[in-house]
């Protein structure tokens, strides 16, 4: 099978379905933002994170793989996929690995800046593609932008976040503190 069909030279791809669209369509900038995340979090993943939050990881990747999938279809024809959509139970397991990861580090006392360690930092790319898929997503609006689906990715950001935070502690390196400038004298 080759890589290239030309079907796109014409600036239209296609949905699963059958489907064509613009490919400057909001539904393929929610899936096509989704699969950078996904990448994202795969240059994550190569940092060497501590083994527990590379496993969560892997979870997440394979699950935006289906969120992703979900996105490239024709509305409607989600159940010709063949498989489980993201529903309430992966927000829940994300919440239970903030919170888990949230035990060990210290309380927050003042806005982090992206930063710190590779790791972290990288953790932190992801975080902000997250948001930003979440933003895509949004801009479906009605009942293409599924409920599960969003919340899991506002979920998700909140998570790469922690898991940021957690990439310092391990790395032995402090988080960022945000400090607002001070105003100048006039």
């Amino acid at each position: 099978m080759k890589i290239y069909t030309k079907t796109g030279d014409d600036g239209t791809t296609g949905l699963f379905g059958g489907e064509r669209v613009k490919k400057a369509s909001p539904r393929v900038e929610a899936y096509g933002t989704v699969d950078e995340l996904n990448a994202v979090i795969g240059v994550a993943r190569a940092t060497q994170l501590e083994p527990w939050t590379d496993e969560l990881l892997h979870q997440v990747q394979v699950e935006l793989f289906t969120v992703g999938a979900e996105l490239a279809c024709v509305p409607g024809k989600e159940d010709k996929l063949g498989m489980p959509l993201v529903g309430p139970a992966a927000a829940e397991q994300l919440e239970q690995a903030i919170d888990y990861a949230e035990a060990s580090l210290p309380p927050l006392k003042s806005f982090v800046l992206p930063g710190g360690s590779p790791q972290a930092a990288s953790l932190h790319h992801a975080r902000t593609v997250a948001r930003r898929a979440e933003r895509a997503v949004l801009a479906l609006a009605g009942p293409e932008a599924r409920r599960d689906v969003v919340i899991y990715l506002n979920r998700l950001s909140d998570t790469l976040f922690v898991l940021s935070r957690r990439a310092n502690a391990f790395a032995k390196v402090e988080d960022v503190p945000w400090a607002p400038r001070k105003a100048k004298a006039e």
